[in-house]
């Protein structure tokens, strides 16, 4: 029996099993030992926890907050999937001194979210959840949809996601308007429409909501865009159009949104993101047959988790050696401390 001193890793909420079984995990296990979950954390015991040195958080599972990080006494890092921590206590873990790497430089949930965006219009469109609940009931419907090639799809957001989704629209013949607020602070929409720097065409944003057949959501949340689909604005969209969100769940004001979707203007709502998650099982969107409804899967591919696992190993290892780049980093301000997990360590068996 061989004992080594390596630090124990914590991957939090691996329901698929996708990231224990990445390749990546055997690189990962030569610098730490690593521990996988696929229950919630709360279920652990304290005991099990008081060893843990780095925390590898999948997206938003589970809220990192100042009780459960006062669980990890001995947390020196945590590495968090994806490009957002809206999860994560950051004010407790910079009185820590403990630094989060974000796997901002991801490039597979840059397919994984405009391609889930596009389903979700699509089905809208041609109206596929109401065929598949009637068909699952026996019953052969005659149900009318309508093509998206030659309508206008308005983008709340040209980020990453929001340019993707331009991207598959024009291939589908669509024409493409978008605003953001960066846009339209600097003077860059205009009710004509003229194209931004990026060539999509800013508008304002009363004028894209009045004007789009369908208008998809891909901003971050922020104070800003919390809320910014209130019903005032639902209800001045564009009579029969389709709301697609793919992004934050409180961008829109659900209540509201359900009333737009009994009694107009809107005609459907692809939805994959909801204020708060799980959806309740008795919400009264899960009810409403304009709805297609997915659980915040836009993100959840093969080839997301495996990518993900890969810059988890990497940033342990600079972490490891000391040489983590802080542009990687969630707070910048929060430097890694050089070997910083030089000290006792979990001792493991092997």
């Amino acid at each position: 029996m061989t004992v080594s001193t390596r630090p124990l890793l914590l991957v939090l909420d691996d329901w698929e099993g996708l990231v224990r079984a990445a390749d990546a995990m055997t690189r990962l296990r030569e610098h730490c030992a690593v521990e996988v979950l696929d229950r919630p954390l709360a279920e652990v015991d304290d005991a099990a926890l008081t060893d843990v040195r780095l925390v590898l958080a999948i997206r938003e599972r589970t809220r990192l907050d100042a009780p459960t990080l006062a669980r990890l006494p001995r947390l020196e890092l945590v590495l968090q999937t994806g490009s957002h921590a809206y999860h994560v206590d950051q004010d407790e873990l910079r009185r820590r001194g403990v630094p989060l790497a974000l796997g901002r430089r991801a490039r597979a949930v840059r397919a994984a979210v405009p391609e889930l965006t596009l389903l979700l219009m699509l089905a809208c469109l041609r109206r596929l959840g109401e065929s598949a609940r009637a068909m699952g009931a026996g019953g052969w419907p005659r149900l009318t949809g309508r093509t998206a090639h030659g309508r206008r799809i308005g983008l709340l957001g040209l980020g990453r996601h929001g340019r993707g989704v331009a991207a598959l629209a024009v291939a589908l013949g669509m024409d493409v308007v978008g605003w953001d607020r960066s846009g339209e602070r600097e003077g860059r929409s205009d009710p004509a429409g003229r194209p931004g720097p990026d060539g999509v065409v800013l508008l304002p944003l009363q004028t894209l909501l009045a004007t789009s057949d369908v208008v998809s959501v891909h901003l971050r949340l922020s104070e800003e865009s919390r809320g910014l689909l209130d019903g005032e604005r639902l209800a001045a969209m564009k009579p029969g159009s389709v709301l697609v969100n793919t992004s934050r769940g409180a961008v829109v004001d659900e209540d509201a949104l359900v009333g737009v979707l009994r009694a107009g203007p809107l005609a459907a709502a692809g939805l994959d993101v909801f204020a708060t998650e799980p959806l309740a099982a008795d919400h009264p969107l899960r009810a409403l047959p304009n709805a297609v409804l997915t659980p915040h899967v836009g993100w959840t591919t093969e080839e997301v988790f495996v990518e993900y696992a890969d810059i988890a190993v990497d940033q342990v290892a600079d972490y490891l050696a000391g040489r983590l780049d802080p542009a990687e980093l969630l707070d910048p301000e929060v430097v890694p401390v050089a070997g910083a997990l030089g000290g006792v360590a979990r001792t493991v068996s092997t």
